[in-house]
């Protein structure tokens, strides 16, 4: 095949010129059948890369929807269409019926380089800006398999308890679709990298309490693909095309149809996510877009079990939360039960999930194997991966999820929720900062980090960092778009005065209320990093609490006129009440602190002293007065 001049490769598509690195960049088109000077062209040029620049930083900058604001939506669209929704964990399953569900998860994987050519993965670059003449089907142009695309591929493989194949190779898998500009992808499809693994969850994972403390689900195998140009939707029915993401490495991980539950499938999802961040394979999650779900779903009658035959299944594609895989699935399953019970057919086919629908919708007949034309792609060769850095990468790996949580557990009193919390918080960072935030404060209060800890009483300031690391940090996130967490664990507010945050809470040195005041004031930058007790001292925020006397006079001043909140307690005294009534003493302390100088209170001392003055003081006084 002769040369094409690049000329005529400028009007092919994007009409770029050709950068170093093998890549093109968008230019301004000119139009049919004219020449401009070289003046006019270096005018035109700068005047369409100001254009793109100006769009660039408001496609990158649109403002993304909490979740939480995403749901509270939903609850309010279900709430005016008068649709009442049973809760999830209620509806597991349906008598008479089972489901059966596969999934297929496709996570970007964190490389420098796509996997056919030489362009970066970068996602914050102006649109088209790293585009490869192979990415976009250029005539002549071929794909130069990148090997350290396989680095990660090869990590998540090992952490879902794959087999590596030795050797591998690539399909094309043919459809036609503009966000597809060769009108096939490249995958592996007949001889995937990876084979029959399995992934193991367990009850604190989420999963339905149908199915018991651990469940296994076998994956079929895991296979590199290239990804999509990514489509964005603008009014009058336009599409926006980037191909900065066309060619970026993927890997699908295909699990085989052993779920039969809708959290069940949740939690997967949520643990494959866990588990691709700890290896240090995924680029983000399921939040930001690099992992999305397809899932498969089908019932059969129970008395259909035995026999072994599934239903026929239909795939709900491209989901983008795990709320959404199992709302989802939950829908797509009373539809297929509503249909079979009406007599009707389900019929095979790709259907679609919005947030907020209270059922999926069509989008096209399904597609078969034969639909797709697999077939070996010529111009690839084998991918051979040697023993050796299959070793070199099981063994470098570090802890995986699980092992970490039974340490956070054992070793920091942490409860399961709150570390698995942990491990997921902003793709695998948030536990990062714990870590940071803890070995400074260990340092600060001279504990021995190495040592273990052998009473509860120990894990005191783990548990508060832990608190304040989840609950305290996630508030600062409901009032603004984003921590701006790293990789490595730090953020707007560093760790560092976190922990110096705390280490005055700990010591009593200052109240909760001037605590989360501190932080607040460290994330807006009113206070300067490594400042935290200066801020104190310049503001005479130190705490001086209050005598026992004052707490004293403080509790008779809550108890008085509650004779019918005194007699529950008593009641608990002589027996006739199984449990202390913990609420009715919260109460109390809580009309403490209203009523006294809370700047010099501590809540604790507030609950002791009351809990004396009830025992003590006012149930003998009402013994004595029967």
């Amino acid at each position: 095949m002769s040369r094409v001049p690049t000329a005529e490769l400028r009007r092919y598509l994007l009409t770029g010129h050709i950068r170093c690195r093998d890549c093109l960049r968008a230019r301004l088109p000119r139009s049919p059948g004219t020449t401009a000077s070289p003046s006019r062209q270096t005018r035109a040029f700068a005047s369409q890369n100001a254009t793109i620049a100006s769009i660039a930083p408001s496609v990158s900058a649109a403002p993304v929807t909490p979740l939480r604001k995403q749901l509270k939506e939903q609850a309010k669209a279900l709430k005016a269409s008068g649709t009442k929704k049973k809760r999830n964990a209620d509806n597991q399953t349906v008598p008479g019926w089972e489901l059966t569900v596969g999934i297929e998860i496709h996570a970007q994987l964190n490389t420098a380089r796509k996997l056919f050519s030489a362009a970066a993965t970068s996602f914050n670059d102006i649109p088209n800006s790293n585009v490869a003449l192979f990415d976009v089907a250029m005539p002549g142009s071929q794909p130069i398999f990148q090997p350290e695309t396989l680095i990660p591929a090869v990590r998540a493989a090992l952490a879902l308890n794959c087999a590596i194949q030795p050797v591998s190779r690539f399909d094309r898998k043919h459809y036609f679709h503009w966000d597809q500009p060769a009108g096939y992808q490249i995958t592996q499809y007949y001889e995937p990298f990876a084979r029959d693994g399995r992934i193991t969850l367990y009850a604190r994972d989420g999963i339905a309490p149908e199915d018991g403390d651990r469940v296994d689900v076998g994956i079929k195998q895991v296979q590199m693909e290239q990804d999509t140009a990514k489509t964005t939707a603008q009014p009058g029915e336009v599409h926006w095309l980037d191909f900065n993401r066309v060619g970026v490495p993927l890997i699908e991980i295909i699990t085989l149809p052993q779920i039969h539950h809708p959290a069940t499938a949740a939690a997967l999802v949520r643990k494959v996510q866990m588990l691709l961040a700890s290896v240090d394979a995924c680029v983000s999650g399921m939040e930001a877009g690099g992992l999305r779900a397809d899932v498969n779903v089908s019932v059969r009658r129970t008395e259909d079990v035995a026999t072994g035959k599934l239903g026929t299944r239909t795939e709900i594609k491209n989901l983008s939360s795990f709320k959404a895989v199992e709302d989802a699935i939950i829908a797509e399953r009373d539809r297929q039960i509503a249909v079979l019970e009406a007599g009707g057919v389900v019929e095979g086919e790709t259907r679609g999930w919005s947030l907020g629908s209270t059922g999926t919708r069509r989008l096209r007949g399904k597609e078969g194997e034969v639909d797709y034309r697999y077939m070996p792609d010529p111009d690839l060769g084998p991918v051979v991966i040697g023993d050796d850095l299959v070793g070199h990468l099981a063994a470098s790996m570090g802890v995986l999820p699980d092992p970490e949580i039974d340490m956070l557990i054992a070793r920091y009193g942490l409860s399961a929720k709150d570390a698995l919390s942990l491990m997921l918080l902003d793709n695998g960072a948030r536990i990062q900062y714990f870590y940071r935030l803890l070995d400074t404060l260990d340092e600060r209060l001279g504990i021995d980090s190495s040592a273990e800890l052998e009473t509860r009483s120990g894990h005191r300031h783990a548990l508060l960092a832990v608190n304040w690391c989840l609950h305290e940090l996630g508030k600062l996130t409901e009032l603004s778009a984003d921590l701006g967490m790293t990789p490595e664990g730090e953020c707007k507010v560093p760790s560092a005065d976190l922990a110096a945050i705390l280490y005055h809470l700990h010591k009593r040195e200052i109240t909760a209320k001037v605590a989360k005041d501190l932080l607040w004031g460290v994330f807006r930058g009113d206070i300067t990093s490594g400042a935290v007790s200066e801020a104190i001292n310049a503001n005479d925020l130190w705490f001086q609490e209050i005598s026992e006397q004052d707490y004293a006079a403080l509790a008779d001043q809550a108890v008085e006129g509650e004779a019918k909140v005194l007699g529950e307690f008593l009641r608990f005294k002589q027996g006739k009440a199984k449990a202390y009534p913990q609420g009715k003493l919260m109460f109390l302390v809580g009309k403490m602190m209203r009523t006294g100088p809370e700047e010099r209170m501590d809540p604790a001392s507030a609950e002791r002293v009351m809990r004396s003055r009830i025992e003590e003081v006012y149930l003998l006084a009402l013994e004595g007065s029967k």
